[in-house]
């Protein structure tokens, strides 16, 4: 997804070897995750001579936040408190991001009041 968001648009090709140059990985891997993401709804494909040219089909933002909310139920019952405390305790999240953290939950808490 980032690559197609990056670009506005790529082909299997396109994304099969950006991705390539961090890590090896198959093409018919990087095809079947993207005609997933298609079914989903997060990506589009156009015709475009003999390729398929994906584009986003959603922004950014909607699609991540629908990630991390499957991610959460699936992975955690629906609570994001144990991936949060995970986050913590593995220093995943810098002294600075905690306190951003902490500002924006006690944001929350005075927006419910």
């Amino acid at each position: 997804m980032k690559i197609v968001w990056k670009n506005g648009q790529a082909t299997v090709r396109d994304v099969y070897e950006t991705l390539l140059d961090r890590r090896k990985v198959a093409y018919t891997t990087v095809l079947t995750m993207m005609k997933i993401l298609e079914t989903k709804g997060y990506l589009a494909k156009d015709r475009d001579e003999r390729a398929h040219v994906y584009r986003p089909a959603r922004a950014e933002r909607v699609v991540v936040r629908s990630m991390v909310r499957e991610f959460v139920d699936r992975v955690f019952n629906g609570s994001a408190q144990p991936l949060l405390l995970h986050l913590v305790r593995d220093r995943r999240l810098s002294e600075d991001e905690l306190d951003e953290l902490a500002r924006l939950v006690k944001e929350a808490e005075a927006d419910k009041q």
